[in-house]
């Protein structure tokens, strides 16, 4: 599936980080006896990963709580974005608050935005803010509405928390560990973004649209929920790292006959965030120049999916992007699903 906008601009982009920080010695250290135990070596989970820390919410901390405090950053850092003319806010997280009612409706009343604004979930493991980056920019493309507010906030400590436990059961050997490993890689953050009519901010990057891809047969590769009270994910990280790139590649060539993009004209590739094999093996696939690579998973991890709207926010921060720049925006998630989205930034 593919979408082309003329008529969407991304009129603000903003995030928060959590301030607390786990780093991988500090949790390799959390698991000295099982790693003593197994025979394993301090430091394989940032040598594995290149992730050295990641952080996390305090404890109680709800999906909602971090997501509106990204879109309250947003609204302060961009005056000419008024709260009272969204038309539409879509909360996008792995994590809620319940399942009943939408997160969003905790993210509206925390914002007190009015009451002609429609609100819902979306929820697609790592690629529900892309997801609704796409729903948003329909509707806005289409004349229903002038202005999208999409939120997310992942928090990973219920997960960390409990992997932790698990993995302290002596009966565990290292084949039975493997699964778990992934969870490690882990972080918490919320990030939002107001999506508007181009002409509203015309001088604004520009969200040009797509490419859509499933492979569902690798539905069952990375599996997570609550079971008695804990959460549980288990992956098979070989597999998905496989699966997932053999997805991208097909995806990146429907990506450039839908845009009439060559390689050679982007500029800046932000990718969803997992780790260093990750991003090696996934440039080296689509034969892509990783030296245009933006990455935050050795401070933040896998924030699921924060992880790369959070990236092109922390860009934009630090000035990456120049006019006239494009960006491709590759995402993946279990499922699988893969999800590329253009941006282009208006010449000055």
């Amino acid at each position: 599936m593919q979408a082309s906008f003329q008529n969407v601009a991304i009129q603000a982009l903003a995030h928060v980080l959590p301030s607390e920080i786990w780093t991988s010695e500090a949790i390799e250290e959390e698991l000295r006896e099982t790693y003593q135990r197994l025979h394993l070596s301090q430091g394989r989970l940032e040598l594995m990963t290149g992730i050295r820390e990641r952080r996390l919410w305090g404890p109680g901390t709800l999906a909602s709580r971090a997501a509106a405090l990204a879109a309250q950053a947003l609204f302060e850092g961009c005056p000419g974005a008024p709260a009272e003319t969204v038309d539409l806010l879509i909360h996008s997280s792995v994590c809620r608050d319940r399942l009943e009612p939408a997160t969003a409706s905790y993210v509206h009343h925390l914002l007190s935005l009015p009451t002609h604004t429609q609100v819902f979930d979306v929820s697609n493991a790592c690629l529900g803010f892309l997801n609704a980056m796409w729903i948003a920019a329909s509707q806005i493309e289409s004349g229903m509405i002038r202005s999208a507010l999409i939120v997310a906030g992942e928090n990973s400590r219920p997960l960390l928390e409990s992997t932790l436990q698990a993995l302290r059961d002596t009966s565990l050997d290292r084949q039975r560990l493997k699964p778990y490993f992934a969870n490690f890689t882990i972080g918490s953050g919320s990030v939002a973004m107001l999506l508007t009519h181009r002409p509203i901010a015309p001088h604004a990057p520009r969200f040009i649209g797509g490419s859509i891809m499933a492979h569902t047969h690798a539905c069952h590769l990375c599996e997570g929920g609550i079971s008695d009270g804990m959460w549980h994910m288990q992956t098979d990280s070989e597999a998905l790292l496989r699966a997932g790139i053999a997805l991208a590649h097909d995806n990146w060539r429907q990506f450039l006959r839908q845009t009439r993009w060559d390689t050679s004209q982007i500029q800046h590739f932000i990718c969803h965030q997992v780790g260093r094999r990750h991003q090696s093996q996934f440039y080296d696939a689509l034969g892509l120049e990783v030296q245009k690579d933006f990455s935050t998973f050795p401070f933040l991890g896998n924030t699921g999916s924060v992880a790369l709207p959070i990236t092109l926010s922390i860009a934009q921060e630090q000035r990456r992007f120049q006019p006239g720049d494009r960006v491709a925006l590759l995402g993946i998630g279990s499922g699988l699903h893969s999800m590329i989205l253009g941006v282009e930034f208006p010449e000055e």
